[in-house]
């Protein structure tokens, strides 16, 4: 999988928002080229002694959302936890992870923030920038902006917005169970982002890639963890 070199990690706090700032002008909203064949899910799980972080990569097939390839990596944890600057943490390992992969999805999905973040560049979007390929955000919980309760059946959604401007989705992915926050990462447009959510969640809150993600990182983490008698 080809990764642009953006820039190094070797960064301080001050520096990373200052970079943070500089790269969001860069995310294009765009429409897709093609309707999706391959969808990856990113998510990544955190070692019990907080020194490693564990990236997995799960690629469906759409439309029957079956595995197609996975990948996953570790890496040592060089940035503190931070809230705004998740991407700095995690998205080296993302990126080894990516690295890895033999297909060429057509979208990503990544259990993170896209635009809806204090400066415009969550771990979505980040890694958008890095792939050059249309990445989305699908969060558990808010990170900025406000919104209104969406209905309460499936596929409902309100905006969430940031004073005037618009920056993601609240997506109700099951009836009447907690929403999802999703957002633009590079090179798809918001509403776009919500069909292929929706498109890809099943029976569960989660949509099928960056659910089986999670499922996946936890399964090597407690691979990892056993080897070194944690």
């Amino acid at each position: 999988m080809r990764i642009r070199k953006l820039h190094d990690w070797n960064l301080s706090y001050a520096q990373a928002i200052e970079l943070q700032k500089s790269l969001a002008p860069q995310v294009r909203f765009t429409p897709l080229k093609k309707k999706p064949r391959l969808v990856a899910g990113i998510d990544c799980a955190i070692s019990k002694d907080n020194r490693q972080i564990i990236a997995c990569i799960v690629v469906l097939k759409l439309p029957g959302l079956e595995v197609f390839e996975t990948t996953s990596a570790v890496r040592k944890a060089n940035f503190p936890y931070i809230p705004g600057l998740l991407s700095f943490r995690e998205a080296p390992v993302c990126i080894a992870a990516l690295k890895k992969l033999k297909s060429r999805p057509d979208v990503f999905v990544v259990d993170g923030q896209g635009i809806a973040h204090q400066r415009r560049l969550g771990l979505a979007a980040h890694l958008g920038l890095f792939l050059d390929r249309p990445t989305i955000g699908c969060a558990k919980s808010r990170l900025v902006g406000t919104f209104e309760e969406p209905a309460g059946l499936k596929g409902a959604y309100s905006l969430l917005k940031d004073k005037d401007e618009i920056i993601g989705a609240v997506v109700r992915t099951r009836t009447n169970v907690k929403p999802v926050f999703v957002s633009v990462g590079h090179r798809c447009l918001l509403e776009e982002a919500i069909k292929i959510v929706l498109k890809c969640t099943t029976k569960y809150r989660l949509p099928e890639p960056t659910r089986m993600a999670h499922q996946t990182a936890a399964r090597v983490k407690q691979s990892y963890e056993e080897a070194r008698g944690y």
